[in-house]
């Protein structure tokens, strides 16, 4: 199916459904005519199996208690093997309602007040929230930026780690905003770090997915033939590569038995939830039906990047990060915009919502991230917009 023909069939105007990417506008930026580039989820109804397994499911009539079946977790592990040559075993898995609310109790169960815990910034705000909000330190680590290039400085994160007598790294793999999937050797040496200071790497690999042609996820799990699993905490989810965010159906992996049970008692005190029914049959047909599907939103999701970077190569300083993986342009403005302005210039004269560099890292404003996500209109306008602000705005 061709981009055009993909958007025909799947997009849809989420305007006067509750979305939080286009009905909270004025709530969240002051402003309900915005164009929404903002939150990470998209335009495009969810593939077609998943939408037949819960209207299947919801003529059933009844929802009452339930359980996560066997039928599931084979559908999961087949995906993980298939996709990225990872094959957990079953009774390492457990679900969670969210990634998000999983690294929260992730804090609580592993590390006591006062505790640090090391992210890579620039990187997705809750890794900040979750440590601040339970008072443990936050330590943050920038990496290496370079005219939209990103790597990580193993030096200086060493050097946290050991100065600040860190208790685990939240991973972000791939990267949101940086977009970067990173490679075997950058990811052993991280975990090789870790190991050596006894950190525990809880790994966010929720955009698993979603990676550019020629670039490929690796499981933080699988380095090294699996010589760090034991160490590492895998969280991963079918919410951003099938559109699923509210259906609240996460997958963690815990492959140590001591992990294990410290997880299961920590839950057993202050996390019992039920299942999601809902949650579980779309995702179960997500992994059991979705890669058709999967592979043709990829296909929008780099045709919109692309353009974007074409587009945008009028202005030899606006850097764009290479996007090797997530759904998320991470812009560097720096060069045309003052800091002061990147507000005005993104709201005002450009009529976009976006996710602001500052809410990643303090040291990142200047950045914006645009949703690729969406349909290629949406991101003609939104390219549009930048454009023009930046010639009539910085480039007289």
């Amino acid at each position: 199916m061709s981009v055009k023909e993909f958007c025909e069939k799947y997009y849809i105007s989420r305007k006067g459904t509750n979305s939080l990417k286009w009905d909270a506008l004025d709530a969240r930026f002051g402003d309900p005519d915005l164009i929404s580039m903002w939150v990470a989820d998209m335009e495009f109804k969810t593939a077609q199996p998943i939408i037949d397994a819960l209207i299947h499911r919801v003529q059933h009539g009844i929802y009452g208690y339930s359980y996560v079946p066997d039928s599931y977790y084979e559908s999961f592990i087949n995906w993980e093997n298939e996709h990225h040559g990872f094959q957990p075993k079953k009774e390492w898995i457990r679900i969670t309602p969210g990634i998000v609310a999983a690294l929260y109790w992730f804090v609580n169960m592993f590390t006591k007040e006062n505790d640090s815990v090391i992210i890579l910034t620039p990187v997705y705000y809750p890794f900040h929230n979750c440590v601040k909000d339970n008072n443990r330190k936050l330590v943050t680590c920038d990496l290496n930026y370079s005219k939209g290039q990103f790597t990580v400085n193993y030096e200086k994160f060493e050097t946290k780690i050991i100065e600040n007598d860190v208790k685990m790294f939240i991973l972000c793999s791939p990267h949101n905003p940086a977009g970067r999937v990173w490679t075997s050797e950058e990811l052993e040496r991280m975990l090789a770090i870790c190991k050596k200071h006894n950190v525990l790497v809880v790994s966010d690999e929720i955009h698993q997915d979603i990676t550019a042609p020629g670039c490929k996820h690796i499981p933080s799990a699988t380095i090294a033939n699996g010589k760090y699993m034991d160490d590492i905490i895998t969280c991963n989810a079918p919410s951003k590569t099938f559109n699923l965010a509210t259906c609240l159906t996460s997958n963690i992996i815990i492959s140590c038995p001591e992990k294990r049970a410290i997880y299961d008692e920590y839950i057993k005190k202050v996390a019992q939830v039920e299942v999601n029914v809902f949650g579980i049959t779309a995702a179960e047909a997500a992994y059991r039906y979705g890669s058709e599907w999967r592979g043709e939103v990829l296909d929008v999701i780099y045709s919109n990047y692309n353009y974007v970077k074409e587009q945008m190569k009028e202005f030899p300083e606006v850097y764009i990060a290479p996007l090797e993986g997530t759904y998320l342009v991470f812009m560097d403005l720096r060069a045309y915009v003052p800091l002061e302005n990147i507000k005005d210039f993104t709201q005002n004269k450009c009529r976009l919502a976006v996710d602001y560099g500052e809410w990643f890292g303090e040291n990142w404003k200047g950045f914006i991230r645009l949703n690729m996500g969406t349909h290629p209109d949406i991101v003609k306008k939104a390219v549009e917009n930048i454009k023009l602000a930046l010639k009539t705005q910085y480039c007289k």
